[in-house]
């Protein structure tokens, strides 16, 4: 098994902090708090952040001890203002220098695959406002709970770029074609209330209960769910074969491996006992066969044969 933190809290990050729940915990928890923390700049989006989400979201994947994740933005106390996300650093936070067409890859979306291919459920606490990459980044998590008094906005129209963050395919598929054209094509800033995201968001609620609502949800998840059998239904559901027969097939062979599995097992025992379950079952040990069922497709940065040759030096 690989080697894991023995407390997430202690690690060195830039522009996030990962916390247990509670934070006094002094191991990690079944819940596991990511704060978006960038204090003087509204937590915008940064090359670091993208370097700090991608390293977190594939330890905490991986990590059996961790059963669900939330994701917040950092607020000041009583601010006004609340802001999850600023969206991308327009100032200093992202460089194209040095990339081309060939090994350029999107911060935004190298954090959306990372959260897409967590074996964990993710949950955002949306607790102010988002635009941009502060909204796109959250698209492939499985719940978004999101503050009454936060603006959300597709932007990019209104800067002369494009959508991110992979959210030309999370995005219409969450909440339909139409209302997702609307949105990129106005680029407008909308409340989180407003009719568009009717089906964006979980839940909308007063500022002071997002985190804690996000949280509780999460705890829920952690004590009560399969980590394996939701990762797969969150797979069979982004990633469908496409057709309902195609699907039947999919189905059928999953739960045929489930059937002889130690959590499905557990959850009938549990059930009959009327106790609280303890699901042991994790992806990278006991994925089905069938998994994955899709080709996966490898977004590495390709090597060039000078980084194969620095490579076998070091």
């Amino acid at each position: 098994m690989p080697l894991f933190p023995s407390s997430y809290s202690s690690l060195s990050f830039q522009h996030i902090r990962v916390s247990h729940v509670p934070e006094s915990a002094p191991s990690p928890t079944p819940v596991i708090l990511i704060t978006l923390y960038r204090p003087k700049n509204h937590n915008a989006f940064t090359d670091i952040m993208t370097e700090d989400l991608e390293r977190a979201f594939i330890m905490l994947s991986l990590d059996p001890r961790v059963k669900a994740i939330v994701v917040t933005g950092y607020s000041p106390p009583n601010a006004p203002n609340q802001i999850f996300c600023a969206g991308a650093d327009l100032d200093a936070g992202l460089s194209y220098t040095h990339d081309t067409a060939r090994t350029h890859r999107d911060g935004g979306g190298r954090v959306a695959l990372a959260i897409h291919r967590c074996t964990k459920p993710v949950i955002a606490a949306i607790n102010g406002s988002a635009v941009g990459v502060g909204i796109t980044m959250t698209l492939p998590m499985n719940i978004r709970i999101v503050s009454n008094k936060a603006k959300v906005g597709f932007v990019f129209a209104r800067r002369g770029i494009v959508m991110e963050a992979c959210s030309s395919y999370f995005l219409p598929k969450l909440i339909g074609l139409s209302k997702a054209m609307h949105l990129i094509t106005t680029g407008s800033v909308y409340p989180s209330t407003h009719p568009l995201f009717s089906e964006l968001f979980s839940e909308v609620v007063e500022p002071d209960q997002v985190l804690a609502r996000a949280l509780e949800l999460a705890d829920d998840v952690a004590k009560n769910t399969s980590a394996v059998s939701t990762h797969l239904m969150k797979d069979l559901m982004w990633r469908n074969p496409g057709t309902a027969e195609a699907t039947h097939l999919l189905d059928s062979k999953i739960l045929l491996e489930l059937f002889e599995g130690k959590d499905k097992k557990e959850g009938i025992d549990s059930f009959l006992q009327k106790r609280a379950p303890e699901f042991k079952a994790s992806m990278d040990r006991d994925a089905p066969v069938a998994w994955p069922w899709w080709q996966p497709i490898n977004t590495a940065v390709p090597m060039t044969m000078e980084d194969v040759n620095l490579k076998a030096k070091l």
